[in-house]
């Protein structure tokens, strides 16, 4: 039954809002964290790049399905920007996944049947007060808190960009995610279409995150933050093709 992992239908959702902090990290010590098939998609040809994103979706579902079969899920995912090169020879901008996380156990049951996500369950505490909006979980060691007030941002201490133009490049997510059987040498394809895609700058007060601490990068800085709201978004059916 592996074969639904390979996301047999297309998915639609609408991602109320979408906050992606990126982080760069000395491409050396992302190097080993992403399969043969896939290269680093880098800046300065120094940093790399770990997006964590945070999504509000709502009315998820097989595209097509009506909008009352739809659940809402808030979801977790830890990314590396990569690129891959398809048998065409046409080089694609996407994500390679590290580590998925839900809100609910429906969701890790079904995205552990028909996808390679490896969806956990953790607790989610969403709350926005006035101006400021707060992620935690306990469980995952998050803590996240924005300023949605500010409007003249600043990019974050030591981030290698020398704007929001030049940042704007690595918000994720990206028009494609890829995962690898390194047995069969297969790669996953998985394409998302959306609409009216214009990612604003954030101002993160606070940004602490399990899964990045654990990993104990040496060289590390937060890059870019960025947030989409109400936007309507589906997933194609994934396209295997053989890799060398």
């Amino acid at each position: 039954m592996n074969f639904l992992k390979n996301h047999p239908f297309a998915v639609e959702t609408y991602f109320e809002n979408s906050i992606v902090l990126s982080y760069a990290i000395a491409k050396e010590e992302l190097q080993d964290l992403i399969p043969e098939c896939l290269e680093l998609d880098t800046f300065d040809d120094k940093w790399a790049f770990v997006a964590v994103a945070m999504v509000n979706t709502k009315g998820l579902r097989p595209k097509g399905f009506p909008k009352f079969l739809g659940n809402d899920f808030f979801l977790i995912g830890f990314r590396v920007f990569v690129r891959y090169t398809d048998k065409r020879g046409k080089r694609l901008r996407g994500l390679y996944i590290l580590k998925s996380e839900t809100n609910k156990r429906k969701m890790a049951f079904f995205g552990n049947i028909f996808t390679h996500y490896n969806y956990t369950t953790t607790d989610i505490n969403y709350k926005k007060e006035h101006n400021l909006l707060t992620i935690q979980s306990e469980k995952s060691g998050l803590d996240v808190v924005v300023n949605s007030a500010n409007h003249d941002i600043k990019l974050p201490a030591n981030s290698p960009f020398k704007d929001w133009k030049e940042a704007r490049r690595f918000a994720g997510p990206l028009p494609f995610t890829f995962t690898y059987n390194a047995e069969k040498k297969e790669v996953l394809i998985i394409e998302g279409v959306r609409q009216n895609w214009k990612p604003e700058p954030l101002e993160i007060q606070k940004a602490e995150v399990g899964f990045i601490k654990e990993k104990s990068f040496k060289n590390i800085h937060l890059a870019n933050a960025f947030v989409v709201s109400n936007i309507p978004y589906y997933w194609k059916k994934g396209k295997i093709e053989q890799w060398k």
